[in-house]
């Protein structure tokens, strides 16, 4: 295309822009109600929530999935636009995983060996594989609708983001019904689950973030 021809139909595109922050916080907060419905009509809370809220290792499950959200969530703006970079946010991401290995040496101090594998391989592996996979569509599919207003220089990098995001959100309201709270479980299931989605991320945002 020539460069009158681009000028052309620049000055022709009368479109309002599009606030892109507004438009992601609000896709994740849809996507994150339509999951919260999804959760509370298929398996709901645990029936003894009120008892494990007042224990550290229920409680800390939360913090490890919420501070990955607002990590993720904080990189998405930058990764839809060009010549945008995250800067020192992106280190953020380094908090979650680092709080669950941490938490995890603990437990393996205060834990007795012969009770290691029983902890980590817990109750609900299979469940927490598929319900964080399963609950990450909803917020998933509100977040690539709002992420083709921008214009990522890197597909595959802002479809992650989008599954990273999603997985959060999902293992934030799976882990109000998940039984297993050692930090053993918490390490080993819910990244591979977070895994699966920002894999099938990658590759969406590859197929459906090109510009």
């Amino acid at each position: 295309m020539k460069t009158d021809q681009l000028i052309t139909l620049l000055a022709q595109d009368t479109r309002r822009p599009v606030k892109l922050g507004m438009a992601l916080a609000g896709a994740v907060a849809a996507g994150a109600a339509l999951a919260a419905v999804a959760f509370f009509l298929m398996i709901g809370f645990r029936p003894d929530i009120a008892h494990a809220i007042e224990t550290v290792r229920f409680v800390f499950k939360f913090i490890v999935t919420l501070s990955l959200l607002a990590a993720a969530t904080s990189l998405m703006g930058p990764a839809l636009r060009p010549g945008s970079t995250p800067g020192a946010r992106r280190w953020l991401l380094a908090l979650a995983p680092t709080l669950l290995v941490a938490a995890t040496i603990v437990e393996l101090f205060v834990t007795p060996s012969d009770l290691w594998l029983g902890k980590l391989l817990g109750r609900n592996a299979l469940h927490c594989l598929t319900m964080i996979p399963g609950l990450s569509l909803f917020p998933g599919v509100f977040l690539f609708l709002a992420m083709r207003q921008g214009a990522p220089e890197n597909p595959g990098l802002a479809g992650a983001l989008a599954g990273l995001v999603s997985a959060s959100i999902a293992a934030t309201l799976y882990a109000s019904n998940c039984f297993d709270d050692s930090p053993l479980f918490v390490v080993t299931w819910y990244p591979l689950a977070t895994l699966i989605v920002v894999t099938a991320g990658y590759f969406a945002g590859r197929r459906y973030l090109r510009w």
